[in-house]
C-alpha cells in the first residue's frame, strides 16, 4: 500500500500576478526535488511538468497538488525537511485559508494512480463525514498507519 495525497490551495492573485511570481518561479525546482526524494512514486502533472493548469473545480484561482508516496515518513520528509519548508511557510503571502479541509490523504494499492476526480471526492467525504479509511488528515496518520499494516498484514 502507498499514500495518496490531495491538497488544494486558492490563490490570492491569478496567475501572472507579481504578488505570487515567487511560488511560480521555484515549482519547478520544488516539484523535481519531489522527484527526486527516496519514496516518491508519482505527481499529477501536465505537459509544462506541473499541476496548476489542470482544472480542479470551476474557480480558477483553486490548485491541487496529487501525489503517492511509499510511506508517510517519506512525504513528511519531503515537506518538513527540504526547499519545500521555506515555501511551505510563505503560504499565506500566496494563498487564502479555506474553510473546509483543504488536504486529504488515502491508501492505494501499489502501482495504483489515483484521478483528480477521485481525490476530489475524497475530500468532500473528508469535509463531510471527518476520517476514515476513506480519507483521513495530517493528524490521523499514525491511527491510519495501524490500519493499513493491519490491511496488510
Amino acid at each position: 500500500m502507498h499514500l495518496a495525497e490531495l491538497n488544494i490551495a486558492r490563490l490570492r492573485y491569478p496567475k501572472g500576478d507579481p504578488r505570487v511570481a515567487e511560488f511560480f518561479e521555484n515549482l519547478d525546482r520544488v516539484n523535481a526535488t519531489a522527484e527526486r526524494m527516496p519514496g516518491f512514486v508519482w505527481r499529477l502533472k501536465d505537459e509544462a511538468g506541473n499541476a496548476t493548469d489542470i482544472p480542479f473545480n470551476d474557480d480558477p484561482l483553486v490548485i491541487a497538488n496529487l501525489s503517492v508516496w511509499e510511506t508517510p515518513e517519506t512525504l513528511e520528509r519531503y515537506v518538513f525537511q527540504t526547499v519545500h519548508t521555506a515555501f511551505y511557510r510563505k503560504r499565506d503571502l500566496w494563498f487564502e485559508k479555506l474553510s473546509g479541509p483543504h488536504m486529504v490523504f488515502w491508501w492505494v494499492g501499489s502501482g495504483t494512480l489515483p484521478t483528480l476526480s477521485e481525490a476530489a471526492a475524497r475530500l468532500a467525504e473528508l469535509a463531510t463525514n471527518g476520517p476514515s479509511g476513506r480519507g483521513f488528515g495530517w493528524s490521523d496518520l499514525a491511527s491510519a498507519e495501524l490500519w493499513r499494516a493491519r490491511r496488510c498484514a
